[in-house]
């Protein structure tokens, strides 16, 4: 054998040392000098194979290289082939999938919201066309229940305490009278509520008096006042298509700014007020509500034009819009995102009557102008 033959591969992996216990390991003798140890080069490394059923354990610890193959070699700065490094450099991280679009949501419980509407609107419907007197009564307990949830929320969140016995009962009575005597019945039941609420909050310490009393005149002017306008419409012969043709008018602007808002919004109507309306909602509200006046005025109201349903469609696009507005920058200042929790999916009545109550003598008014007071 002669020196070049070191140079040739052997079955299995050549050994670490002279000494180890592996295959192949260095020749003793005259047939290994200092020179052919410098001509000679370690063999890449190749996954060891037991032979002949040996053990796997030394075969294996054989074929892992620790060091220079031999003595006079300097060590090796990378791995062989095959090898794996003891400290790998970091591998560049894959590309990571772009996440999935989420889809818009609607923010709440949307088949609650219909169930809940539903229920509501049937009560309404019904009650509306069997006794006149028995709609006076929803709406007076609505205006309650409206001004427990925003006198609550006031005490709440800042500390105000309005006056609720005054309020309530003033409230109701409001709506009663407004029924009976008009437009003058309501604005004497006002100022009698307003001067129950300055008299009652005497009853405590003076601290925050200006205030509670401050907010108890605005809840009876936000709530029943507003409220009263309905019960008026109720008085004409045709009073419960007046109150169907309002009712419907606002659901349907309140309808067609969600659906295209929600579809097609994409400029912010009043960011720092309501972050979720959008131009294009105003558009769809104003759109919806003009289509469904013309139908209404032509259709369920006596003497009633389709050009008045438009003008009228508008108006209610309008104050609802405005209305809606209103309450959110109350809630807004009260850091809330809803009035209260009676309603599923709805939030509280007061969160349903945002747009009823601004819109209500608007239409009253229209209509009185359009068709008279019948």
């Amino acid at each position: 054998m002669n020196d070049s033959s070191w140079g040739t591969p052997q079955t299995g992996y050549w050994g670490p040392s002279d000494h180890g216990p592996g295959r192949g390991a260095a020749p003793a003798g005259h047939a290994y000098d200092a020179h052919s140890a410098q001509q000679t080069r370690p063999m890449p490394t190749v996954p060891d194979v037991p032979e002949h059923g040996g053990d796997q354990e030394v075969d294996r610890g054989a074929a892992r290289l620790s060091g220079p193959l031999f003595r006079d070699e300097p060590t090796r700065a990378r791995p062989l082939p095959g090898e794996v490094p003891q400290n790998p450099e970091p591998m560049p991280d894959a590309p990571q999938p772009a996440p999935a679009p989420q889809k818009k949501s609607a923010g709440r419980d949307l088949g609650a919201a219909i169930g809940v509407g539903v229920g509501l609107g049937a009560v309404i419907v019904a009650s509306l066309f069997v006794v006149k007197a028995v709609f006076v009564g929803v709406i007076a307990v609505a205006v309650v229940v409206g001004l427990w949830e925003l006198t609550k929320r006031l005490d709440e969140r800042k500390g105000i305490k309005a006056p609720l016995v005054p309020l309530a009962l003033g409230g109701a009575a409001m709506v009663v009278a407004g029924y009976a005597r008009g437009a003058e019945g309501a604005w004497v039941t006002m100022a009698l509520t307003t001067l129950a609420v300055l008299v009652w909050r005497m009853a405590a310490p003076p601290e925050g008096y200006l205030k509670d009393v401050t907010a108890g005149v605005f809840a009876a002017f936000y709530v029943p006042f507003l409220a009263t306008f309905v019960a008026m419409m109720l008085t004409a012969d045709d009073g419960p298509w007046r109150v169907l043709t309002f009712l419907l008018l606002t659901v349907v602007s309140d309808t067609g700014a969600y659906a295209v808002g929600w579809r097609f919004g994409r400029h912010k109507l009043a960011p720092r007020i309501s972050p979720g309306k959008t131009r294009e909602g105003l558009l769809g509200a104003i759109g919806f509500a003009m289509v469904a006046g013309a139908l209404c005025m032509q259709f369920l109201i006596d003497d009633g034009s389709w050009w008045q349903g438009l003008l009228l469609g508008l108006a209610v696009a309008a104050s609802a819009t405005l209305g809606d507005l209103g309450e959110s920058m109350i809630k807004r200042d009260l850091g809330i995102k809803d009035m209260g929790t009676l309603l599923p999916g709805h939030g509280g009545i007061m969160d349903r009557l945002d747009s009823l109550l601004p819109t209500a003598p608007v239409v009253w008014l229209l209509l009185v102008l359009f068709v008279g007071s019948g």
